[in-house]
């Protein structure tokens, strides 16, 4: 895998790149990784609802062909962006979101940060009472988020097998556009940082823990 340190690159520039590599790609094109961080972007997924973007402030939204609801990027996370061809792998898409998701789960251990799933809302969310604890979330949850913060979100787009978009884990940034959506589609779900949980690394470090556990996923 061809990876790709862009640094911060603007984000519709970017989309259009993503679309015009996969348009363009054939059987035998080298998948590539490409991590980078844009400038504030609130973006909505296909099917996106308007009405969980609550307070845009000045921040640019977006409307993209991904899955998902409405997120936000901007400075001081990382944001990675697959370019993969799923029938070369040999994995459909349950098996890819799962990889993304170990991928991040992976990256966060490396801080004594626990991952964890929450089902049917991709991403990756941490406990905020005790986020280095290994115990899995067990018994009937009424409220699937109680206790969690979500640090990494998730969207793809695939198409003809291949994929673009990908997932953003937050290292240390202003959190507070967040509170302008509902992240994901899910009222009230806080959003937290690598730096809010005490763990302190710059981008360039964040970005190449999760580029080679992607990469270590992602390749033949």
């Amino acid at each position: 895998m061809d990876i790709r340190v862009l640094g911060r690159v603007d984000y519709a520039a970017t989309y259009d790149a993503m679309r015009t590599f996969t348009d363009g790609r054939d059987d035998g094109t080298p998948d590539q990784l490409w991590l980078c961080e844009h400038a504030p972007v609130y973006t909505l997924g296909q099917a996106g609802k308007p009405e969980h973007v609550l307070n845009p402030r000045q921040i640019e939204v977006v409307q993209t062909d991904r899955g998902g609801q409405v997120t936000y990027h901007g400075p001081g996370q990382v944001v990675a962006y697959p370019l993969v061809d799923l029938r070369r792998l040999g994995i459909f898409v349950k098996e890819y979101v799962f990889r993304l998701e170990t991928a991040l789960i992976q990256t966060l251990n490396s801080w004594d940060i626990t991952g964890h799933r929450v089902a049917g809302a991709p991403g990756i969310y941490v406990s905020l009472a005790a986020p280095s604890s290994h115990g899995q979330l067990t018994g009937p949850r009424p409220d699937p988020f109680a206790g969690l913060g979500k640090i990494a979100a998730l969207g793809i787009k695939i198409t003809r097998h291949r994929t673009y978009h990908g997932v953003a884990l937050n290292v240390a940034m202003d959190l507070s556009p967040f509170d302008g959506i509902n992240p994901c589609g899910y009222a009230g779900l806080r959003s937290v940082d690598l730096a809010t949980l005490g763990v302190s690394t710059d981008w360039g470090t964040a970005a190449a823990r999760l580029g080679e556990r992607l990469a270590t996923h992602l390749s033949p």
